[in-house]
């Protein structure tokens, strides 16, 4: 008797020890990093958690539901938009996103990353559509990359924030033209390109001409000032020579030895490369040979 007593009460324990254990167990979760956690009872949310580690909750009254909250990349298929003038362009984006309001993503799209995928392609293509609709196909091309990004982006965001989901970029990865007038538009850009090239060009060659000008005119002041101060020193030097002359040959002795100076000068000049010269008798040179001066 003694033995099936303890046998039962045995039993009774290890009952017991499993029911403590799953109810221990059925009152912790875990929450894990980049992640939410909502505590739902009865099947209303009345807890959120967002620190990552271990928590509890009422055993058999609540229950969990993990929501992801780390970034997510959806590739958006790619679709067929009209600019400002009438032109059609083909854009190919992708997003990245991640939930920013926990409570907002349950009770709008109830956790559901399918639900919140169709939600994000409508945003993002109306996006798009309403940012290239405001421009013509040559504003598009050019504000392709950051500028066209953050039109979209910021729209998108701002319709996406009423299900909780915050779009962190819009970024379209491709951008292209319906191949009937992608030729025609690739020759314009061509053109405009050649022609900015031509203004650079004569802009240069403009300015090119200016600085040679200008170069020619100051040479040419300089040039005429050194000939201007050449020939004042010139005729400086002339009259101190002729100051110095009239000094040396002030008496008549003097100037009678400068006169046959200068009369063997110009006989010497006049018999360089000559071996026959013709004098009168009675000039300055032939007195000079005769030994006649005076």
């Amino acid at each position: 008797m003694e033995k099936k007593r303890f046998s039962i009460v045995k039993t009774l324990i290890i009952i017991l020890l499993i029911a403590a254990a799953f109810l221990v167990g059925s009152s912790m979760y875990v929450v894990h990093q980049n992640e939410y956690v909502a505590v739902r009872r009865f099947g209303k949310i009345v807890s959120i958690a967002s620190e990552p580690g271990l928590h509890f909750k009422t055993p058999f009254i609540e229950d969990t539901q993990a929501i992801s909250g780390k970034i997510i990349i959806y590739d958006i298929p790619a679709s067929d938009v009209i600019t400002k003038d009438k032109k059609s362009m083909i854009t190919d984006t992708y997003v990245l996103w991640r939930v920013a309001d926990p409570l907002k993503y349950i009770q709008t799209l109830n956790a559901v990353s399918a639900r919140a995928d169709e939600r994000i392609e409508a945003s993002v293509y109306n996006a798009t559509k309403n940012a290239i609709s405001s421009m013509t196909q040559d504003e598009v091309i050019e504000a392709r990359g950051e500028t066209l990004t953050k039109l979209i982006t910021e729209e998108a965001n701002s319709d996406m924030a009423g299900y909780g989901i915050a779009i962190i970029q819009a970024q379209i990865k491709a951008l292209d033209l319906p191949d009937d007038n992608k030729q025609a538009v690739y020759e314009r850009m061509i053109s405009e390109r050649n022609n900015i090239a031509a203004s650079y060009t004569a802009q240069g060659e403009a300015e090119a001409q200016k600085i040679h000008n200008e170069t020619d005119k100051q040479v040419a002041i300089v040039k005429a000032q050194a000939q201007k101060s050449a020939a004042v020193l010139e005729a400086e030097g002339e009259a101190a020579y002729m100051e110095t002359l009239s000094k040396a040959y002030d008496t008549e002795e003097k100037a009678e030895f400068y006169s046959y100076i200068r009369g063997l000068d110009t006989l010497k000049e006049s018999l360089r490369g000559e071996k026959t010269i013709i004098l009168d008798k009675d000039s300055e040179l032939a007195q000079i040979l005769y030994g006649n001066f005076n």
